[in-house]
């Protein structure tokens, strides 16, 4: 999937992956994103091999503010 959106939200620091999944899951529901690309956004987080890398992976589908 071929995904160039971009989810406006914040990231806490000191977050883990997985509850900054938690915050942007609901971000994207709110920008309108279809529950296909949240869940390949959320594979490729949770397959990702760190924690650092799963973040890497929501950097790239996010715009902080």
């Amino acid at each position: 999937m071929n995904i160039r959106k971009k989810v406006t939200w914040t990231l806490p620091p000191g977050t883990n992956r997985y509850a900054a999944l938690d915050l942007w899951v609901p971000a994207a529901e709110d920008e309108d994103w279809s529950n296909d690309e949240i869940q390949y956004v959320i594979n490729e987080v949770v397959e990702a091999e760190t924690d650092a890398a799963g973040l890497e992976v929501l950097a790239w589908y996010s715009k902080t503010m």
